[in-house]
């Protein structure tokens, strides 16, 4: 071989080493263009958007579960907070060894209240074995009456017992209108006289707000264990202290619901 010659052999050999690479260029381009189009494509289609649609509903329905899981697991920690039913606090209506409690948190002029309170009565006298406790929550915007009630009905409780406080507690009901003008102060010392109380001792314990932190405290323990607006019920089973929340005026059908589903989960 000619020495002259092995520049041009070089050269010869560059040359096709750059038009191959400039093929493998070209291919390279054809090929993302294809792949450009397939996903243009894909991303343009019914089953894209179908696919998209799905991924969506799965991820709302996975956040709304954990949403609910963690409300369910704050309700299951507030409702531990209810205060235990205890013969030296509460006043209790009807049998006090009865094995479920309906746990009232409830304020005297409140409608719904005014309306619920014929239901619990009625749902204790058809099941023995429930037993029924009034808790106070006056709100805010039915004060100062619904707080005072609230405290009359203490005060009588304090003079003639168990029977005095119920027996106060459904006249109230019974003859207030609601809404925080219901039933006048003025009226709370009468009505006390009118089921055969001391009046001078009740007016006195009315004088004193001896009942007002009581009343205060279980609207506290009330806001502890979920309840945000009246009435706020619990039915508890005493012997586990397991309890359901059940909020509003429910009517008779769904108090015997719950009470049957809470025998059902203890058996």
């Amino acid at each position: 071989m000619k020495t002259a010659s092995i520049p041009l052999l070089m050269l010869t050999l560059l040359t096709s080493l750059w038009s191959l690479s400039g093929q493998a260029q070209e291919n390279d381009e054809a090929l993302d263009k294809l792949i450009d189009s397939k996903i243009e494509a894909y991303i343009n289609s019914e089953a894209f958007d179908k696919r998209v649609e799905q991924s969506i509903i799965r991820f709302i329905e996975e956040q709304n579960q954990a949403r609910a899981e963690q409300e369910r697991k704050s309700r299951q920690a507030k409702v531990a907070n209810v205060a235990p039913v205890s013969p030296e606090t509460d006043y209790i209506r009807g049998n006090p060894d009865a094995a479920f409690t309906l746990i009232e948190y409830s304020d005297y002029e409140c409608p719904y209240c005014k309306r619920f309170h014929l239901t619990a009565k009625e749902f204790v006298e058809k099941h023995p074995d429930v037993n029924w406790v009034y808790r106070h929550f006056p709100l805010n915007f039915h004060n100062p009456g619904a707080q005072k009630e609230a405290e009359a009905a203490e005060c009588a409780g304090s003079l003639g017992g168990s029977d005095a406080f119920w027996r106060y507690t459904d006249l109230i009901f019974e003859r207030t209108r609601s809404n925080g003008k219901g039933f006048p102060i003025a009226n709370l010392g009468p009505l006390a006289e009118e089921i055969g109380l001391d009046r001078q001792a009740f007016d006195t314990c009315m004088e004193e707000e001896r009942f007002k932190d009581k009343v205060l405290a279980q609207t506290q323990n009330g806001l502890e264990s979920g309840v945000s607006g009246t009435p706020g019920n619990f039915l508890r089973h005493n012997a586990s202290g397991e309890a359901l929340p059940i909020g509003g005026a429910q009517p008779l059908i769904r108090l015997e619901g719950m009470l049957q589903k809470m025998k059902d989960a203890l058996q």
